[in-house]
């Protein structure tokens, strides 16, 4: 056996209410002037106003220019914007965009280079050296799970690739995890969210990468979210729903820095090319590529069906996976969601480009991702 580094190192108010503490949290650590990053949808909506209002006593700032998936433009944005408003620390608003800007905007105003400069694979890329303006980050989506990761997600505004910053340094100090705010989602965002928190666990768990503290966590995650998501999409009142969705994203956050799969390269190739929600493209995708992955981790789907009470063992845990997705209002191909058939030969080098898939439990190659698009089509 080699050596092993373990770290799981991320504080978390968890429950109804828990956006109550962040102006205290704050205030008890000397910050007075933070940014509030957010996105677009959320500018407008009371939510926010409710969560500013919550915040008396502390000059906070908004940068709310987020939308769509994250870019180094919107990081840039809002690094002007930290710096314009003299801010002492960032808080994180919002679902998984929001978070992954909100991460590392304070690296972006305190930090010479542009932050695609820091992204871990730039041929030459930066280190992230000394201590980042403190962030707290207050999810309203569950899905993820972008609050309790140490990696940002960003686009490159020039060819639209998705790169990834990585360091312990950009995770959250505090996370305040509230249900609560989730109740407000509608359908489609609670499917989508929670299709891919689901993803998370279970590529997590099949990644052949040693970390038995992921694995377990991963299939509690999947247990958690296969229990709940129906529930929280067709009762959105429900706040134990919510908050096991809630729970179950940071969960499988948590799991995947133990890696994750060909899921993730796909649904990556789909949000770069086609600009499609990273959850619904997880959602399209993974019932295709586990398809394929079963033959060489059977074991690992039978664990699976076990916790996600799957009659049938690990054989019917796909269709499983089909049905749950119909139920909750995912239906049909790429093709119903806008993807062409001549994208998928710039589909195919996005996934293949993608580092997720080093770690599937099958070698992808180019042949299996050409199929991979074509049978979801």
């Amino acid at each position: 056996m080699s050596i092993s580094g373990f770290s799981f190192p991320t504080a978390i108010r968890f429950g109804p209410g828990a956006r109550r503490e962040v102006a205290g949290h704050l205030r008890e650590r000397g910050l007075q002037r933070p940014l509030l990053v957010t996105d677009q949808a959320l500018a407008d909506l009371p939510l926010l106003a409710e969560f500013r209002g919550l915040l008396a006593g502390l000059d906070v700032g908004v940068y709310s220019g987020v939308a769509g998936n994250p870019t180094a433009a919107q990081v840039a944005a809002g690094a002007q914007a930290f710096r314009a408003h003299r801010a002492d620390g960032v808080i994180g608003l919002g679902g998984g965009a929001a978070l992954d800007v909100a991460k590392v905007v304070g690296l972006a105003a305190t930090r010479e280079g542009g932050i695609i400069e820091y992204a871990w694979d730039h041929p030459q890329v930066r280190a992230i050296e000394g201590d980042l303006p403190y962030f707290v980050a207050v999810p309203t989506t569950a899905g993820t799970g972008s609050e309790v990761g140490r990696s940002s997600v960003i686009s490159d505004d020039q060819t639209h690739l998705k790169r990834v910053i990585f360091s312990p340094k950009i995770l959250a100090r505090a996370v305040f995890a509230d249900p609560e705010l989730t109740l407000g989602l509608p359908p489609n965002v609670t499917a989508a969210t929670g299709m891919d928190a689901l993803t998370h666990n279970i590529e997590s768990y099949l990644s052949p990468s040693y970390h038995p503290l992921c694995d377990g966590i991963a299939l509690e995650g999947a247990r958690i979210a296969a229990r709940s998501l129906l529930r929280a999409v067709s009762e959105p009142g429900d706040i134990a729903a919510r908050g096991d969705m809630m729970m179950a994203s940071m969960m499988g956050a948590i799991a995947f820095q133990k890696d994750l799969g060909a899921v993730h390269s796909c649904a990556h190739a789909l949000g770069a090319v086609c600009n499609m929600h990273h959850g619904l493209a997880n959602a399209l995708m993974i019932d295709t590529v586990l398809e394929w992955n079963q033959e060489a981790v059977p074991d690992k789907f039978d664990e699976l069906a076990h916790v996600c009470q799957v009659s049938g063992g690990g054989e019917q845990f796909i269709a499983w996976l089909r049905t749950l997705k119909a139920r909750v209002g995912i239906r049909g191909k790429l093709a119903a969601h806008g993807v062409k058939r001549e994208q998928i030969p710039r589909l195919v080098e996005v996934a293949l480009a993608d580092s997720c898939h080093q770690t599937n439990p099958r070698p992808c190659t180019r042949a299996d991702f050409e199929a991979f698009f074509e049978e979801a089509m």
